[in-house]
């Protein structure tokens, strides 16, 4: 966060009377720039000078969230404690403080830490359920895997907790709800960890194989040379054999990639453009119910006009964006997609219907941000290929039709592929 959006934070309330402290502090704020540290640092000190200040409580807040955007672990046991049991649910809070509290000896902060696990995976939990009600929106089957990936950290970091607190049950548990949610290596390390300490050695032994088979994910990167190392010392307490480790690698290698495979194919079932990389991936809803996918339409020139209701300039462009569709009427291989991109997709039919355009767009779903559309209209050309060969950002009136008309031609001379 940058100084400017602290001082908002900060002064967002009503200021309190101006004396030499707030001066001094103010000063103190202006020379720190556009530094974090310095930012967080001259809040401390105002605070250690002034512990009665009346915007204590402010302060503290915003120190909690420099906390965050610090990663320091200092400020996250000192402010961001004080604002999770002030009440603040932020989710990225509590999942700094918690991995904070984690690597303490203390009894007491491992309790903590348990405890704000649990919040956090309550609060994902929930946020989880409301997402798969939740209406179509783009770019939701990401959305979808990033609450299931922080919901597999929320309950490893739980199940770490349990286990220093020696609750060994309880934490393999949660751990399991953890790679239930979303397999993860640092997970399957964790309960490896958890199984060995338990001396349960080839279970033990089948979840440190797993971190290996899933390869290099958001949590942890592979150590060929340690990995071996761990794998053949867990291999010789369960079998007795060093080398019997390759054969658990075998069969986790099967296991994991049967369950990347069967999430994958459940997010997609979610949200079809999920982990869509290509415009051909995509597949777009539409005003009429009907799905269009646009690898149907490879070896076609494809015209895109990326609109929205509210934009004037759009209902500007439309008549000549028709003429331009006149001009190539007939030729099948040539397709244009009206293609909007309003947030409330509820207003889109009635506009459509009032203005006489048809009943018929498309919805971006994603697609807009794939191709990097920052303003409207944007008429996009893709090729044959299914590449973009022609981007035009807004129009000029007295010569769109022709402009784009000429490009349209050109993308009709590349290859098909």
């Amino acid at each position: 966060m940058t100084a400017v959006l602290w001082a908002l934070l900060l002064w967002g309330q009503p200021p309190a009377p101006a004396g030499a402290a707030e001066e001094e502090l103010d000063r103190a704020l202006v020379e720190a720039g556009s530094s974090a540290v310095d930012y967080a640092r001259a809040l401390e000190r105002h605070l250690k000078q002034n512990p009665d200040s009346p915007q204590r409580a402010e302060i503290e807040r915003v120190l909690a969230q420099a906390a965050v955007d610090l990663r320091d672990r200092r400020l996250l046991l000192e402010y961001g404690v004080r604002a999770i049991e002030a009440g603040s649910r932020s989710l990225q809070l509590l999942d700094q403080v918690t991995r904070a509290l984690l690597d303490s000896e203390k009894r007491e902060d491992q309790e903590r830490a348990l405890r704000y696990a649990r919040l956090l995976a309550q609060s994902l939990e929930k946020e989880h359920e409301e997402q798969q009600k939740a209406e179509y929106r783009p770019l939701r089957g990401r959305r979808l895997d990033e609450t299931e990936y922080a919901l597999a950290r929320a309950r490893t970091f739980e199940a770490r907790a349990l286990d220093n607190l020696g609750r060994t049950d309880e934490a393999l548990a949660a751990a399991l709800a953890g790679w239930a949610a979303c397999p993860t290596v640092d997970n399957a390390r964790e309960r490896a960890r958890i199984l060995e300490r338990a001396g349960r050695f080839r279970e033990a032994l089948d979840a440190a194989a797993e971190a290996v088979a899933l390869g290099a994910d958001r949590t942890g990167e592979p150590d060929p040379a340690r990995d071996r190392q761990r794998l053949a010392g867990l291999a010789q307490k369960a079998h007795g054999d060093e080398a019997a480790f390759a054969r658990a690698l075998l069969h986790a290698w099967d296991r994991a990639a049967a369950l990347q495979e069967a999430r994958r194919a459940r997010l997609k079932a979610f949200d079809p453009n999920y982990g869509a990389k290509s415009v051909e991936e995509f597949t777009l809803s539409s005003t009429t119910g009907e799905r269009l996918a646009l690898a149907s339409l490879k070896g076609k020139v494809v015209v895109i006009d990326f609109w929205a209701t509210w934009c004037g300039p759009c209902r500007a462009q439309h008549p000549l964006y028709e003429q331009v569709r006149k001009r190539f009427r007939g030729r099948e291989d040539v397709v244009f997609l009206r293609v909007s991109t309003d947030e409330d997709r509820t207003v889109v039919a009635p506009f459509l219907k009032q203005q006489g355009w048809g009943p018929l767009s498309y919805f971006e779903d994603g697609l807009a941000s794939l191709l990097r559309v920052s303003s409207i209209p944007t008429a996009m050309v893709l090729d044959r290929r299914g590449q973009v060969f022609s981007r035009m950002n807004g129009f000029i009136a007295d010569r769109f039709v022709d402009m784009l008309s000429e490009r349209i031609r050109e993308a009709l001379e590349t290859p098909a592929p």
